[in-house]
């Protein structure tokens, strides 16, 4: 047995020998939310679309620039210091996508990354938006790849940053699978909730920016508490688990994209590796540039900002905004 399914199989059988506490544990999920709430409040505005409440942080002056996070995120991994160094040459819009951050669940559709954009397309248009360069980082990417499909003619140009978007081999091991299935989101969801320590949870970040170490702070900025409320971590599980069969609908469409596409992916990202993602899609779409940073794994706009900066203002010139 690997240590992945030893730890899926005791997590099973600790959910069941906890069986009988369930208000307990619901009781201790609900305190641990409220103080994420409360600790980590918008940063932005809450707007109003078809019925559901999205999340954007808007800052700065320039063509707009449209910021889509990844799986268990929200627009605090942007707003912790990328949109800073963004604002004084770009509007920068950060979306929380739906039913993560402070963005509404819209309900099963909600898993498709064309719906998502759908979404976030209709809140872009209540800012004034027209043209913008939409950037999408891990998950994110395919978020930023379905706007363009779903309205290439007002879509300037795309960055994917460590992008998702490529149907992958083999599954995504069982932990996704349980969190996502009706067992694991009734019975392990609120446990992981209630009582993941703040070690594990910092230990988990440190696994996603491998090799590279956590910037000082963005452990206590980025809020993980959010993401772990019991709703957002079920979405976030429904929409991993169900990402794969929309990149094979959208990947044959991939070719049509008319628009500058800037792709950059560190060749040490663990998480969403580069020879699966970024070089086959930059074989796909004839107007893209691919970027590999030698060593960098999968946090680019933390730790190779400027290579991130540098990929959004090539997409500006090639698109006829600079």
């Amino acid at each position: 047995m690997t240590r992945s399914k030893l730890a899926v199989s005791l997590l099973i059988a600790g959910t069941l020998a906890l069986g009988g506490c369930g208000a307990a544990v619901s009781q201790r999920a609900a305190d641990r939310e409220a103080v994420a709430e409360t600790s980590y409040p918008p940063t932005g505005q809450l707007l109003t679309v078809e019925g559901h409440t999205v999340h954007a942080h808007v800052e700065g002056h320039g063509p707009d620039l449209i910021l889509i996070h990844g799986a268990s995120g929200s627009t605090r991994d942007f707003t912790f210091s990328f949109v800073e160094r963004m604002k004084g040459r770009y509007r920068v819009i950060a979306f929380d996508r739906p039913g993560l951050g402070w963005s509404d669940d819209i309900g099963p559709d909600g898993v498709s990354p064309l719906v998502q954009a759908d979404l976030l397309r209709k809140a872009a248009e209540q800012l004034g938006v027209k043209r913008p360069i939409v950037l999408g980082h891990s998950y994110g990417a395919a978020v930023a790849l379905a706007w363009g499909l779903r309205d290439p003619g007002h879509t300037a140009a795309i960055v994917t940053v460590s992008g998702a978007v490529m149907p992958w081999p083999g599954d995504l091991g069982p932990l996704y699978s349980l969190t996502a299935s009706s067992f694991g989101q009734a019975a392990v969801v609120p446990l992981i909730s209630a009582f993941v320590s703040p070690d594990r949870a910092e230990k988990v970040v440190g696994q996603i920016f491998a090799p590279q170490a956590v910037p000082p702070g963005y452990a206590d900025y980025f809020g993980v508490g959010l993401s772990l409320r019991r709703e957002s971590f079920r979405i976030n599980a429904r929409q991993v688990t169900g990402l794969k069969p929309y990149l094979k609908l959208m990947q044959p469409n991939y070719a049509k994209l008319p628009m500058p596409v800037e792709i950059l992916h560190g060749d040490a990202d663990q998480v969403v590796p580069v020879e699966i993602h970024a070089r086959p899609l930059g074989r796909l779409i004839p107007n893209a540039h691919v970027t590999i940073l030698p060593g960098i794994g999968h946090m680019p706009h933390h730790v190779a900002p400027e290579a991130v900066a540098a990929a959004i203002d090539r997409a500006a010139v090639r698109a006829g905004l600079r």
